[in-house]
């Protein structure tokens, strides 16, 4: 007998009526019926409304579905793995606290981001009948389409989320989610060689995967609900932090106000946040949290190196250019050097020569 994702006392198991009514739009999700490939921290991930997943994620997603119910002010910050998720969850942690903490005590100083916004699928997967946290600002590795509907609100337009997705150069995406991995993979499973992680990788078999896919759900989000998704590249924000910093702010309904410009709020936010500053802290260089499926992880493991291009230095020239390839092909254009507006506003891609910033 095929056994369900879920345990007993799961919200993705249903008898009899319940069962009919539960599968008009959640129906069970049985594991042995679902596409599987090799996993990158599990034994397996398995493929969902195109999209890849470990069983652990999965049982977040369907409770979510089923339960979440955002407030009219929450903030969620969406990524692919591996694409400034750490920076991000700081950046707009100190934006939207900015009026509660002195930089001298400030939380970031003494907790690692990941304990202070948590991450939607793994709460919901030890909160499977209230997956909404108390906190106003959330995180997600999950695609565009595996989200809960009641994130953008449907009808009800009062519960819609902001939503700040980030994206990074997909070749530096794979060399830091291999190295990530390594440090992490279970002992009992094999080693994970990088030319593996890049043919799992490339054939989108990767966690949360495709990483194309998952991007080009969010821009096109973006462009359909500009008031409620800022499209954000990483690099960018490298480039430009406080620019990028007053354009989230603004975006957020938050913005910085003359007063605050002129006392260095921006910039003292940004240093805070800065990989140099939160890498040098105690918290992160010996700290560990409980996080995501792991019971105890090491705050270390997420401030590597935060460099723009080094995939370089561990992509073969063939990787490189066949990443680029796929890219091209995914998307229909230049990732990496095409301009994106700090807000879409509905008008999509521009040129490098049309850029302002």
């Amino acid at each position: 007998m095929a056994s369900l994702l879920s345990t007993q006392s799961s919200p993705l198991v249903t008898n009899g009526a319940n069962k009919e009514k539960s599968q008009q739009q959640y129906p069970d999700i049985i594991l042995s019926e679902l596409p599987k490939e090799r996993g990158w921290l599990t034994e397996h991930v398995h493929q969902y409304k195109d999209f890849w997943y470990s069983a652990g994620i999965l049982q977040g997603l369907i409770s979510l579905q089923q339960n979440f119910k955002p407030k009219p002010n929450d903030v969620l910050l969406a990524s692919y793995p591996k694409s400034g998720t750490t920076w991000l969850k700081a950046l707009l942690f100190a934006i939207t606290n900015r009026t509660k903490y002195d930089y001298k005590t400030h939380p970031l100083l003494s907790s690692n981001p990941h304990e202070l916004v948590h991450q939607l699928e793994a709460y919901a997967f030890k909160h499977p009948t209230n997956p909404t946290p108390n906190s106003s600002l959330m995180h997600s590795h999950l695609a565009f389409n595996s989200l809960p509907e009641s994130i953008l609100g449907g009808e009800d337009s009062n519960s819609k989320c902001k939503i700040v997705y980030v994206f990074r150069d997909p070749k530096d995406v794979l060399a830091s989610c291999w190295h990530f991995v390594q440090k992490l993979r279970p002992k009992d499973l094999p080693m994970l060689s990088l030319q593996e992680a890049f043919d799992l990788f490339t054939k989108g078999c990767s966690p949360f995967g495709p990483f194309w896919d998952h991007v080009i759900g969010y821009y096109k989000a973006s462009l359909e609900f500009p008031k409620s998704v800022f499209f954000l590249r990483y690099e960018d924000l490298k480039k430009d932090p406080i620019f990028h910093a007053k354009k989230l702010a603004e975006f957020l309904g938050q913005p910085f106000s003359l007063e605050e410009e002129s006392e260095g709020i921006i910039e003292k936010i940004t240093e805070l946040c800065s990989f140099e500053k939160l890498s040098s802290l105690e918290v992160n260089k010996d700290g560990t949290h409980t996080g995501f499926f792991i019971p105890t992880i090491a705050n270390n493991i997420f401030f590597r190196q935060g460099k723009v291009g080094d995939s370089k230095n561990h992509l073969s020239e063939e990787m490189i250019k066949v990443m680029d390839e796929i890219t091209k092909q995914k998307l229909g254009f230049d990732l990496m050097n095409t301009s994106f507006s700090p807000q879409q506003n509905g008008k999509g891609i521009e040129s490098d020569q049309n850029h302002s910033n």
